[in-house]
């Protein structure tokens, strides 16, 4: 334990990050460090409790609470407090293959389940994470280390979000040849064109990608697997196949007026707006640019964050954000308990950057979408109304409007993020894979579908998730396909 009293004596510091209308002038992820003191402070605020809720890695009430890659929180934050960083980026790279990624764009599940955060601040974990992340790199203790034998099994990974890359770096580890297979033209998936620069800089995705290059995995990129190559062909050129797709299938609003340009699903602007970024748009749709309109986002989530952050750089003349929830409390209330993930108020980057522009919060809560209004076949307004929740008949939540709350707002950029329902189903279609109820592929423990040797991880199993889960589920299937290939002589845990 590094200091006893440090919860006591030392408050929490958060990330510093640049002035918010300092920052809305680049893409740049570029933010201010606390000195290694601080650092060292903020790791002993780690109390070292009997039972550390903050790597459990379960689901409660439907919720991540604690890390799910079970990282050792507490030993790698007694390790920073000890000022023995390369020793605490070994014990973080043990159960996290990419924590440069996690530690800038996971909301942090192990500190909501954080002992201290019972009657105070929760430890920054996240902070500290990244910041052993990055020191391992810029003090060139991460280096290739490819696998000393080859088993002469061959494994395809299709899709090189973070559980296809996961699972590529747990397989090549273990001695198989590993090829990754991507449709877009940089390797990454959502971690690349999915999420904004700056809030995951590219050059530490590329830093990564070609760190696994060079111990031994083999990257194709703008090859779509079921059109340029047969689903037939992986199945006999190799030993198994990883499906690791994502959930790309993005939920639509289907209400009068969906028919009107200018409306489109997030993701598709936010990857034109980073292909746009890293090639002059040469490797995408067209750009959607925001630049003087009047944009809307619909969804609250994460994406609809991103981009709120996004608009505002582009330029939008205004940005508001319409969220069918309610506004969650200041604090945790009497149903959300810790450890379960607190479902409280806060101000994400791209709100407290439009806050500081516009003077406030853009985020309407308890708002829902009736029609889009357009003029010349281009959206130009929505009319919107209040919402409220009660009970239904069948006693679940039911939304209901508002009588007499109905208005319109300008809008001629309208933004869709509202969720993704699965992966798209050509794919699993393709290899004679099984769907859930939910669209999702159905597989068993050891993420093994219902065609042997072919397995699935990440979103495209388990729903629309975190990244974090993302890499957990690549670790699963690569010990599930490396136990289906050499048996009871698999030494790859998760």
């Amino acid at each position: 334990m590094g200091k006893p009293t440090g919860f006591l004596d030392d408050a929490r510091r958060g990330m510093p990050s640049r002035p918010p209308l300092e920052r809305i002038r680049d893409w740049s992820e570029d933010h201010p460090h606390l000195p290694l003191l601080e650092l060292a402070e903020q790791a002993g605020r780690c109390m070292d409790c009997g039972v550390p809720f903050c790597h459990t890695g379960t689901l409660i009430s439907g919720m991540a609470s604690g890390c799910p890659l079970n990282n050792l929180v507490p030993e790698w934050n007694d390790l920073v407090y000890r000022g023995q960083w390369q020793e605490a980026s070994i014990r973080l790279h043990f159960t996290n293959n990419f924590p440069e990624f996690t530690g800038r764009v996971c909301p942090a599940p192990c500190e909501g389940s954080c002992t201290v955060g019972i009657s105070g601040d929760p430890v920054a974990i996240k902070m500290i994470e990244v910041e052993i992340a990055d020191r391992a790199w810029n003090e060139g203790w991460v280096t290739p280390s490819p696998p000393l034998t080859r088993t002469g099994f061959a494994v395809a990974v299709i899709g090189s979000g973070p559980a296809g890359l996961a699972a590529a770096d747990q397989l090549n580890r273990a001695g198989h040849q590993v090829t990754v297979f991507e449709r877009a033209g940089r390797i990454g998936g959502l971690l690349m064109y999915g999420i904004p620069n700056m809030k995951l800089d590219k050059g530490v995705v590329q830093r990564r990608t070609e760190l696994m290059e060079a111990e031994g995995v083999h990257f194709v990129t703008g090859v779509t697997v079921g059109a340029d190559v047969s689903a037939e062909r992986l199945v006999a050129d190799y030993d198994a196949v990883v499906l690791a797709t994502g959930a790309t299938l993005a939920r639509d609003l289907p209400i009068p007026g969906r028919e009107l340009g200018g409306i489109h699903f997030a993701m598709s602007y936010l990857r034109g707006n980073t292909r746009r970024l890293l090639d002059g748009g040469a490797d995408a749709e067209a750009p959607i640019d925001a630049v003087g309109k009047h944009v809307v986002v619909i969804g609250g989530g994460d994406t609809g964050t991103d981009c709120v952050g996004t608009a505002i750089r582009q330029g939008a003349a205004s940005v508001r954000q319409l969220e069918i929830l309610a506004r969650p409390p200041d604090a945790r209330q009497p149903g959300n308990p810790w450890p379960e993930w607190p479902k409280t108020y806060k101000l994400d980057y791209g709100q407290e950057e439009a806050a500081a522009l516009w003077g406030a919060d853009p985020r309407r809560y308890q708002t829902t979408t009736r029609r889009f209004i357009g003029r010349k076949e281009h959206v130009t307004g929505i009319e919107i109304a209040e919402a409220s929740w009660g009970k239904g008949a069948d006693g679940r939540p039911e939304l209901r409007e508002v009588p007499g709350t109905a208005q319109t707002i300008e809008a001629d950029l309208v933004l869709l993020a509202m969720g993704f329902l699965g992966p798209e189903p050509a794919l699993p279609r393709a290899f004679g894979c099984e769907l859930d109820a939910r669209g999702n592929l159905r597989s068993g423990p050891d993420r093994m579908t219902s065609v042997p040797g072919v397995f699935a991880a990440g979103d495209c199993v388990r729903g629309q998730s975190l990244v974090v889960w993302a890499i957990r589920e690549g670790r699963m299937a690569a010990e599930g396909v490396d136990r289906y290939l050499m048996g009871a002589e698999t030494v790859l845990t998760t």
